[in-house]
């Protein structure tokens, strides 16, 4: 079982009890942290992709230390000037080990708020389902439509595309 999660603005493919160098995280060593941007988790064979991110889903690693990177060399030189300038950067990072990796059951405390917005929102979608536009649809309303309509990926949703635009 493997994940496809992003880390402090990266995206990493993660399995469990891997070590992984990530950008420096604020948690102290010894703590556990769980990221909730999961993009893709593949549990043998049974792929499930997020849009952009899998709800629910959530990995967990326990920070084994924070260090610093090798040494780049940032050499900058203008030929015939007498311009040159010589710099070196070693990236602050953190090591983390992966623990689990969970495809439902993370709860996060940011995804509560819009779902009060969604039940807000489901009077005014009753009243015009017919003539709605792609672009006012919610997440789930989409997900429902790909699912009646067969689409399962992104070749199969460029398929039905190029089927309608000919259709036309």
């Amino acid at each position: 079982m493997y994940a496809i999660v992003e880390i402090a603005g990266q995206q990493f493919k993660v399995a469990k009890d891997q070590k992984v160098y990530v950008h420096r995280l604020p948690e102290a060593e010894g703590s556990k942290v769980t990221f909730d941007k999961v993009m893709l988790i593949d549990d043998n064979g049974s792929v499930t992709i997020g849009a952009p991110a899998i709800e629910g889903a959530g990995v967990t690693a326990k920070i084994l230390g924070h260090l610093k990177g090798d040494k780049v060399i940032v050499f900058k030189k203008k030929r015939r000037k007498g311009y040159k300038k010589k710099n070196g950067h070693r990236q602050y990072l953190s090591e983390i080990q992966i623990e689990n990796i969970a495809a439902s059951g993370v709860k996060a405390a940011k995804k509560a708020a819009p779902k009060k917005e969604e039940a807000k929102a489901e009077p005014a979608k009753e009243a015009n389902t017919e003539t709605k536009e792609l672009g006012s649809m919610t997440v789930a309303e989409l997900k429902a439509l790909a699912k009646e309509r067969g689409i399962t990926g992104y070749t199969s949703l460029k398929k039905a595309e190029l089927i309608e635009a000919l259709s036309k």
